[in-house]
């Protein structure tokens, strides 16, 4: 029997999915004022780029509560609940508050859908997005720190004004919505400034950083840059993490524990402080709310390890520029020997440069599939692979279970030094973290 929280869910579930874009804010909008405008409760600090995005959320959120006030954190997608989107005080809100939400605001949502405002109904992403700023404002919180679902000026988050608007890298992805190349992406993505934001940019292409400049020039806001602003000075490999030397607005800091592995983690934990110490007007962080804000963060299903004997590494990457920053982080903090890879990808991403970037860097890759209709299935993944890995470096194993455990065995075989990476889009990572959560606490130790 069905609990009420997975009524909901699967009610939730049959909106339009989010690969099925409906580019407007009008639908929002129109909730958001039914609702009386939740999303003005609290100053914003948005997040836009490639990748990167929901760390970075994830890093700036702990430096706020680190500064002892209450936030509000709204990411996406999900791994396994959709209530992982909506965080309090750095927590997923419960099943009784996630559902009290939606019934508190399904009237209001009923209406703007019988408007079929631009021919549709709200979306899926709408609707938890409406739910994420009435939550917020219910609370209350104090900061609300909210990821961009895609692109920028029409995503649903947009319909709040950024205090601070955060630009990750920005390369390649989801082209036939954002545009054909990264100057197109990034100045798309560059919607999200508005007039009374500051700019905090990571390092970025050139095109890239001129789309956004551009915008911010057109506004008068001021801008802090990775580089001038913000700078990440060093970092050095650690157990559990890393070891990171900053520059920030206060001046060189120095010996920060950083739980969480590769330059990428630490160019966005740098990028997160940039971004708090722009909505503090400047003033600089004090030290030690840095040192306390980046010891309790924790970056589910980013080269996590998950399960010790053998040693599994997930990660949600899917991507070019995420998979090739992944496999960097994987070889500097584990160093596998072999290697083996555990991969499923979505039908609608760039397949077969992934799979040229993977090839090189394991002994083996067991090809399988997420449970999503949007996942390339498993026996036409596995022969891309073995165009470019060769049919004996190839195995198609279409359930996920199935395929770990072929996984575990060639790693077992292989013996000490052995490792297992398992990545290639969010659903699979969200599974395997669920198949695998009974080990999780081992490998934590």
């Amino acid at each position: 029997m069905k609990t009420a929280h997975a009524e909901i869910v699967e009610e939730l579930n049959k909106r339009w999915p989010e690969d099925k874009i409906g580019p407007s804010l009008a639908r929002i909008s129109a909730l958001m004022g039914l609702l009386g405008e939740p999303q003005e409760s609290a100053p914003v600090i948005q997040i836009t780029g490639t990748n990167g995005k929901g760390s970075t959320a994830i890093m700036i959120d702990a430096l706020l509560r680190a500064q002892g006030l209450r936030t509000g954190r709204y990411v996406s997608p999900h791994l396994i609940d959709p209530r992982e989107r909506i965080n309090v005080d750095g927590q997923p809100i419960s099943e009784e508050d996630f559902d009290r939400v939606w019934t508190d605001i399904e009237p209001y949502v009923r209406m703007v859908d019988a408007q079929l405002i631009d021919g549709i109904a709200m979306t899926g992403f709408e609707v938890l997005t409406a739910m994420a700023y009435a939550a917020f404002a219910d609370a209350p919180v104090d900061v609300q720190v909210v990821e961009v679902g895609m692109g920028g000026s029409w995503d649903a988050t947009t319909v709040a004004d950024a205090d601070v608007a955060v630009f990750t890298p920005i390369s390649l992805d989801h082209m036939e919505y954002l545009g054909d190349d990264v100057e197109q992406i990034a100045a798309e993505k560059a919607g999200i400034i508005k007039a009374n934001s500051h700019v905090v940019i990571a390092g970025q292409e050139p095109a890239a950083a001129k789309a956004i400049l551009h915008r911010c020039a057109e506004l008068g806001v001021p801008v802090s840059r990775e580089g001038v602003d913000f700078t990440l000075l060093d970092r050095q490999l650690a157990v559990g993490g890393q070891v990171i030397r900053l520059e920030s607005a206060t001046g060189p800091v120095g010996d920060v524990y950083l739980p969480a592995y590769g330059a990428a983690m630490a160019a966005n934990a740098v990028l997160a402080v940039g971004a708090v110490e722009a909505l503090d007007g400047m003033r600089g962080l004090d030290p030690k709310v840095i040192e306390d804000g980046f010891g309790q963060v924790r970056v589910p299903a980013r080269t996590e390890r998950v399960h010790v004997a053998p040693p599994i590494v997930i990660d949600t990457c899917h991507n070019p520029a995420a998979v090739a920053s992944t496999l960097d982080s994987v070889d500097e903090a584990f160093a596998f020997a072999p290697q083996i890879a555990v991969w499923g990808m979505m039908a609608d991403k760039q397949i077969e440069a992934v799979l040229r970037l993977v090839e090189p860097r394991v002994s083996s890759i067991v090809v399988t599939q997420a449970v999503t209709s949007r996942a390339m299935p498993a026996v036409e993944l596995g022969r891309m692979a073995t165009d470019i890995f060769g049919a004996n470096r190839v195995i198609v194993r279409s359930d996920l279970a199935a395929a770990i455990d072929e996984a575990v065995r060639l790693a077992d075989d292989a013996g000490a030094g052995a490792g297992i990476l398992l990545a290639g889009s969010v659903a699979l990572a969200g599974q395997a973290r669920a198949l695998l959560e009974p080990t999780m606490s081992q490998a934590d130790e």
